[in-house]
């Protein structure tokens, strides 16, 4: 194997002219956050506290006035963020669950609902981006 260009070598590759000249007006840097295909975070809370769901907000907006104590929380968290509509749709479609939130900006998702249909409707999303070239985490239950 060769030895690794430093990045004044290869921008000296690249614009034909030594890194010194570059400097200045003719060299910007731009850093981009190349968003990767992945399902990051799956996680099954088993929960009975209502502040629980105070805190996270699940009780306000569509939710209001909905006591949702006793109930499970399923969290996924998904890059691109244009999958966590897919996911939001084929969890709704799989099980019994509400969509808490959906943050399609963060690649949030959050379930509510009975354990076993929470963990049907996660273990149904992880399926689905499995036969995707996406990088699927294993489910992790509390």
């Amino acid at each position: 194997m060769g030895s690794r260009m430093t990045r004044e070598e290869f921008l000296e590759k690249v614009f034909s002219r030594s890194f010194e000249e570059l400097k200045g007006s003719d060299l910007r840097l731009v850093r981009v956050k190349v968003v990767g295909r992945e399902v990051s975070l799956a996680q099954l809370i088993g929960v009975s506290d209502r502040r629980i769901y105070e805190n996270l907000g699940l009780h306000i907006g569509t939710h209001l006035g909905e006591d949702h104590t006793g109930e499970s929380i399923g969290l996924l968290h998904i890059t691109p963020w244009e999958a966590t509509v897919a996911a939001a749709d084929i969890a709704m479609k799989s099980a019994h669950v509400e969509l808490g939130f959906l943050d399609r900006f963060s690649g949030a998702v959050i379930l509510l609902g009975d354990r076993e249909e929470v963990k049907t409707a996660l273990e149904a999303v992880l399926d689905f981006f499995r036969t995707l070239p996406f990088s699927v985490c294993q489910l992790t239950e509390r």
